[in-house]
């Protein structure tokens, strides 16, 4: 008589394989990978700001120039259901750590080759067509990244503790964003570049920008090397041991997993809306010129400000993790998602131009107060992400499931909310940029009401 299957979940069982899983080598795989994912995305935001609109969209309308090229940002988000649907089959047929290495060049050498890209003013528009190529292929690499990552760190988590260790890739996000913005506060300090009086001639708009593109692969090169290194997850080699695979992983999770599909999608959605306007959003509003509904505000010195914020997005990640452990899923995010909406309904008071100033009258402290909050609740909303996704699927078919759901949701929170955002500033006001982000969070608190807790739900399924 064979005995009952044993219950991984237990931390009494001795057949958990997670316990001898060598845990520092996985943080810092999955970690590195993800923080040079993130790294490859910030620069073109921020190059999407403050280069882009000069360099490949530009016109007599600098307003229209940057709303085109916050299209051009968009379009990675479109490519990335794309890019789960690809690397989620991979993933879930030949293992997490293959498919992990396939995200990594891919995102890796689309990135390379915007730094040698010419300019509109060389090549007319082939420029803007090829940026937005690779910008789509950005997308793709990005695409199928976070899930293997996010798979890599929550399948070899010890019980009880899987929000906290999967946590890690999610430090990717702020420790890209440091990476990504302070070399190009670097850059423009050392090129003396200033945002408000661009002059096609300057050194940093000739050659300066391209060196954060063309320095990611060495970070590329380290990451490779990290991740060759690692082992598949435990979870995934007993899929395989136990015959579990199936030939089709996205059909399969469309056919029996729709409904937690559209649940990760909207569960979400508060998440990445709030990312945008934090990050790509926000830079745009500040440094736009005033007679584009912008605060017309110095690039360097707003982007120190964010590099100094965005560290509190770093702490929280952890901080979430804890509370997500110790408090469950659904509980911790909706209660972080309801701050989030008293959040979206302040940014008048936050950001009216007749409240915090504009130009070298800007009240910075009250600038720098609105990032700090904005990425606290980043940091609460975003950390237990990576174990709330994968946990909604079962393991054959988790790499795509989870994917799909985080890249969908990109779609609908990411791609249209900068652009949104833009031209609700331009046709209304900044307040209604904070009530669009109440939308995105209403969405998310009922999609979190429908979603099952999913804490003490074993992997190996």
């Amino acid at each position: 008589m064979s005995s009952a299957p044993s219950d991984p979940s237990d931390p009494s069982d001795p057949s958990d394989p997670t316990g001898t899983v060598p845990r520092r080598r996985i943080i810092f795989a999955s970690l590195i990978g993800t923080t040079i994912e993130f790294y490859d995305f910030y620069i073109f935001a921020t190059a999407a700001v403050s280069v882009f609109p000069l360099l490949f969209f530009h016109g007599g309308d600098s307003g229209a120039a940057l709303l085109a090229s916050m299209a051009t940002f968009g379009t990675a988000f479109v490519a990335r259901p794309l890019g789960s649907v690809i690397f989620g089959h991979y993933g879930d047929r030949l293992g997490r750590k293959v498919t992990l290495v396939g995200a990594l060049l891919t995102m890796g050498i689309a990135t390379f080759l915007i730094g040698l890209l010419p300019t509109i003013h060389q090549i007319g528009l082939w420029a803007p067509a090829m940026l937005t190529i690779l910008r789509f292929f950005q997308g793709i690499g990005l695409g199928g990244e976070w899930s293997g990552a996010a798979l890599l760190a929550s399948e070899t988590a010890q019980p009880g503790k899987r929000a906290f260790a999967a946590m890690w890739p999610q430090l990717g996000a702020p420790f890209g964003f440091i990476l990504a913005n302070g070399l190009f506060l670097v850059l423009t300090t050392w090129f003396a570049y200033d945002s408000t009086a661009s002059d096609l001639t300057d050194p940093f708009l000739v050659w300066g920008w391209r060196l954060p593109f063309l320095l990611s692969i060495v970070m590329v090169a380290v990451g490779l090397y990290v991740r060759l290194r690692i082992e598949e997850t435990p979870v995934f080699a007993r899929a395989i041991a136990d015959d579990q695979r199936v030939k089709t992983p996205v059909s399969e999770v469309f056919r029996k997993s729709w409904r937690e599909i559209i649940l990760g999608t909207f569960i979400m959605l508060a998440t990445y809306g709030l990312f945008y306007l934090m990050t790509t959003w926000i830079l745009s509003f500040a440094i736009g010129g005033e007679g584009t509904g912008g605060l017309g505000y110095g690039y360097r010195p707003f982007l120190t400000l964010q590099v100094l914020a965005i560290v509190l997005f770093a702490v929280f990640v952890p901080v979430a993790g804890l509370l997500a452990d110790a408090l469950g899923r659904r509980r911790m995010l909706i209660g972080v998602t309801l701050a989030i909406v008293a959040f979206g309904l302040s940014f008048g008071w936050w950001l009216d131009p007749e409240a915090i100033g504009t130009g070298d009258d800007l009240d910075v402290t009250r600038m720098l107060l609105f990032l700090c909050v904005g990425m606290m609740l980043m940091g609460l909303t975003f950390g237990p992400m990576s174990a709330v996704l994968p946990e909604l699927f079962p393991t054959n078919t988790r790499y795509t499931g989870s994917g799909v759901a985080y890249n969908f949701s990109a779609i609908l929170g990411a791609a249209l909310t900068p652009f949104v955002a833009v031209w609700l500033v331009q046709n209304f006001s900044v307040a209604y940029v904070g009530y669009y982000l109440v939308g995105l969070s209403v969405l998310t608190i009922i999609a979190l009401v429908l979603a099952p807790e999913t804490s003490k739900k074993s992997l190996y399924s």
